[in-house]
């Protein structure tokens, strides 16, 4: 199995990092494995959509819905007689 070291990351990242790994009970090299993996498995499993992409299949049509027909329109009698 490879390694990697990752240099010049800002001490208060490291430092968030490191408690959000905790937080979760993990150390830190686990909690950058789990984010190193799951973004290769999604990268190697389907490309990612854009938002716009997204926000264009979502405005599509999905179905065609039978338009009823036209019925005459009671006027009610509002003259009070």
């Amino acid at each position: 199995m490879g390694s990697m070291t990752f240099r010049n990351i800002p001490d208060d990242v490291k430092r968030r990092f490191r408690a959000k790994a905790a937080a979760k009970g993990l150390s830190m090299e686990e909690a950058g494995r789990r984010l190193i993996l799951a973004d290769v498995s999604i990268d190697d499993e389907k490309p990612r959509k854009s938002i716009g992409q997204m926000l264009f299949e979502m405005s599509r049509p999905g179905i065609d819905l039978p338009i009823p027909p036209r019925t005459r329109a009671r006027i009610p009698d509002l003259s009070g007689e």
